[in-house]
């Protein structure tokens, strides 16, 4: 299903977004938004596609033709670790093991970091196509319902072809990928908004008491939180697209936190609002819950609060 209507959404057009930074920065996270609210699982995938797009077009690498769906997989692990040799120029090889591939089983195409082969040992980014012999999606391992449908899980690398995307360190070191980080928020920010719909319906019946009331009002306020950090953060990022100020960390950081905050306000008060119901009765609903649930510990919590309160200690 997450297969098809990703698909569905890349033949239409909707996957066709404004660039991070190109003064449509606003308009390209509220259409995130608005993916996530029909269907999070597939607006993960969405998400990593035009990151792809908006990554080529940064490090100067090859756009994507429109039948193509692009990934982004670059959890880097010691455990599973991928070697990239040179062949001549910008042709590598690639061998080795990558975690966390969503969409392995059905993106044509992907950007995928691994360790340069020589005495430096860089970080380096890689663009291949899927099909490749040498690239074999791994038997998956998950076990949870959430986010089943983004088909993530390991693949194996056997020699497979590569071009190599940008100068190593560029893929981390640029200021899109803070870009980056804060478009997975404005996915979150949707998926929130989906799974308090059920809330919103029950407080706007006569049945709803002052425990639903209070709850949506706390649960709204948390939305409109994150709808204004992002727009406050389109707007600076548009203002300064190459991070002169040295900023984009500390904003993405932000918002980040903001709408993690809305997104656990919205699981955790729907349930307290209206109990079981809608987790049993509404096998839809339920798996929006199982998939947010999933999809915000791309965040790393209290993690991610101690590096915020680095940065912003700092200004």
């Amino acid at each position: 299903m997450t297969a098809g209507l990703v698909q569905h959404w890349l033949e239409s057009g909707r996957l066709e977004l404004p660039l991070p930074a190109s003064g449509r920065t606003a308009e390209r996270w509220q259409r995130l938004t608005e993916l996530a609210h029909e269907d999070i699982a597939a607006a993960r995938i969405a998400e990593t596609h035009v990151e792809a797009i908006a990554i080529l077009n940064e490090l100067g690498g090859k756009p994507p033709s429109s039948d193509q769906l692009w990934g982004v997989w670059a959890t880097e692990s010691p455990d599973a670790v991928l070697i990239a040799s040179n062949v001549c120029g910008d042709a590598f090889t690639l061998s080795g093991t990558k975690v966390w591939c969503s969409g392995a089983g059905f993106c044509t195409h992907a950007l995928v970091t691994a360790h340069i082969d020589d005495p430096h040992g860089e970080l380096g980014l890689f663009a291949v196509t899927v099909t490749d012999p040498g690239i074999k999606p791994l038997p998956s391992t998950w076990w949870n319902s959430g986010m089943a449908g983004s088909d993530t899980r390991p693949v194996q690398f056997t020699n497979a072809h590569a071009v190599a995307v940008g100068d190593p360190g560029g893929y981390l070191n640029r200021p899109g990928f803070w870009h980056g980080a804060i478009g997975v928020a404005a996915c979150w920010l949707g998926g929130a908004r989906r799974v308090a719909d059920p809330l919103y319906k029950c407080a706007g019946s006569k049945s709803a008491d002052a425990y639903a009331l209070a709850h949506l009002g706390a649960v709204d306020a948390a939305l409109a939180a994150g709808d204004a950090m992002l727009s406050v953060a389109a707007a600076q990022v548009d203002a300064d697209p190459f991070d002169r100020a040295r900023t984009a960390q500390l904003l993405a950081r932000r918002t980040r936190a903001v709408v993690e905050h809305a997104v656990d306000e919205a699981i955790t008060r729907t349930g307290r609002a209206l109990g079981p119901g809608p987790l049993t009765q509404d096998g839809r609903h339920a798996q929006r819950v199982a998939d947010l649930s999933i999809y915000i510990r791309q965040s790393h919590a209290e993690r991610d609060l101690a590096e915020l309160g680095r940065l912003a200690g700092r200004t």
